[in-house]
């Protein structure tokens, strides 16, 4: 348990790392994002046009509402049956092909905002290079009522191109006519050249900024397949809940400010007690994507060895490991761990005050509620041998690192709120770690290999740009399924 003069203390940690000062640079414009010389605005994205944020002394906000505007016309047409497939047939399958930050948070609001979304739209979303991602979901679409929206800001990343080509094929194969890929497929990027290549319309491309970084992307162009879902209303409510964090981020005392409490209670957890996990336990089966977005936002952005300077190892921990589920199901998965294993697991435990669905006269809701409850005091206060009726099995330690976040209800504007809470947790634990939260070059890496790799297949002989080690597992396959692998 943190007491009031240890979290005193550890808000003076998070201003001696002047974290004040990082933080309006970071609403201001400032190219925080030193390795790529990048501004991060994902936070400009939710600003009202009435604001005024300069990049390279060019107010960005014109952009961001013209983008804003585009989006509401594009998602009227679809929900209101105005946009029409090639054979003249309403829209009822939309089909989001991206991945990583172009697929998780789209996906993980879409599903946490369900109760909002129109049920006769169907929402898929495509990311695994695996066929079989693609294929499922092509198996049980109709082409002619269905709209594909391939995101990629270089419209490059590979995954995301060779299914969308999949799905072009297919559409063409099933149509009959290249014609149609006009009104089946729309595109968000920034490449106009290859989204004009590929056979999209350019006016059908909704653009984004390099200084949104992916995994911070929902509330831009990304956001397209949720305004389609539950319509531009909510998605903008959306928006204006993480403005609303967002000023209270800005403006509220150190010591009264909900992110950086966080943050520094992950510190103490992280540095101080050396704990490596870390689980996300939303009790609301409409986050069950949240953890799974989190563990990108969070160990994506923190999950480094190399200070912001880049001329230094960090010779203490960073981003621990994150992982999660749904409660009450990960009470009868791995919480067995999470009580009685030996290494200790800080909780984030979520739960709305007021379930969307009150189901038997809101008794689930309340069981719901009384297990978070348990929970808590469980990992808190254990049980001791006596109590255990002298069975040792059935003792637990107690003091057991938990937090409790409540929001009054799953609306848009409060699910804005909690992600943009999270956003700047994780931005605060950067500053306090000294490293750039906002690249990501050990995504990179596998990116060049694998097309490494693929260029040696093609040559069927040796690359000595490839490892032995590798090269031999390359061949081994090439022995085993050549006829199929080759």
């Amino acid at each position: 348990m943190i007491t009031d003069e240890g979290l005193n203390l550890l808000i003076n940690l998070a201003k001696a790392s002047d974290i004040e000062r990082w933080r309006l640079a970071m609403f201001e414009g400032e190219k925080i994002n030193n390795t790529e010389n990048r501004a991060v605005l994902h936070t400009a994205l939710r600003r009202p046009d009435t604001d005024i944020v300069k990049v390279d002394g060019k107010n960005v906000m014109d952009f961001i509402h013209s983008v804003l505007k585009k989006m509401e016309e594009f998602s009227d047409k679809v929900r209101n049956g105005d946009w029409k497939g090639y054979t003249g047939k309403e829209i009822k399958n939309i089909i989001n092909i991206g991945i990583g930050g172009s697929d998780l948070g789209p996906k993980m609001v879409c599903n946490a905002l369900q109760s909002y979304s129109r049920r006769d739209l169907n929402m898929y979303f495509v990311s695994n290079i695996d066929g079989t991602d693609i294929a499922e979901v092509l198996r049980v679409i109709d082409p002619e009522t269905s709209l594909f929206i391939v995101a990629s800001k270089t419209f490059t990343t590979q995954e995301t191109i060779r299914n969308a080509q999949s799905a072009r094929e297919w559409l063409i194969e099933k149509i009959g006519d290249e014609k149609a890929i006009a009104n089946h497929f729309v595109a968000i990027s920034t490449n106009e050249k290859a989204v004009s290549e590929f056979g999209i319309n350019p006016e059908n491309m909704f653009k984004f900024k390099n200084w949104v970084g992916g995994r911070y992307s929902l509330w831009s162009a990304i956001g397209l397949p949720i305004a389609i879902s539950v319509g531009f209303e909510n998605f903008r409510n959306l928006l204006n809940g993480a403005y609303e964090m967002d000023q209270h981020f800005l403006n509220a005392p150190l010591n009264k400010n909900m992110a950086v409490i966080l943050a520094v209670i992950a510190i103490w957890n992280r540095n101080f007690m050396k704990y490596s996990n870390y689980a996300i336990i939303p009790y609301d089966h409409y986050l069950r994507d949240f953890p799974s977005y989190m563990q990108q936002v969070d160990m994506e952005s923190n999950g480094k060895y190399v200070n912001r300077d880049g001329n230094k190892i960090v010779d203490y921990d960073t981003a621990p490991v994150l992982f999660g589920g749904t409660g009450t199901n990960s009470q009868h998965s791995f919480f067995q761990l999470i009580h009685q294993g030996t290494d200790i697991v800080p909780c984030d435990f979520i739960i709305a005050k007021e379930t969307l669905n009150p189901i038997a006269n809101k008794e689930h809701h309340n069981k719901l509620q009384d297990n978070f409850l348990a929970q808590q005091q469980a990992l808190m206060m254990g049980r001791n041998l006596k109590e255990s009726g002298g069975d040792i099995n059935k003792v637990f330690e107690g003091n057991r690192p938990s937090n409790g976040v409540i929001i009054d209800k799953l609306t848009p504007f409060n699910l804005g709120q909690l992600i943009a809470l999270y956003e700047h947790k994780i931005f605060v634990q950067g500053i306090i770690w000294r490293i750039n939260s906002f690249d990501q070059s050990g995504v990179e890496l596998g990116k060049i290999l694998a097309q490494n790799i693929s260029e040696s297949r093609k040559i069927f002989a040796d690359n000595h740009d490839v490892d032995a080690s590798t090269m031999e597992m390359l061949n081994y396959f090439k022995r085993l399924c050549s006829e199929v692998f080759w």
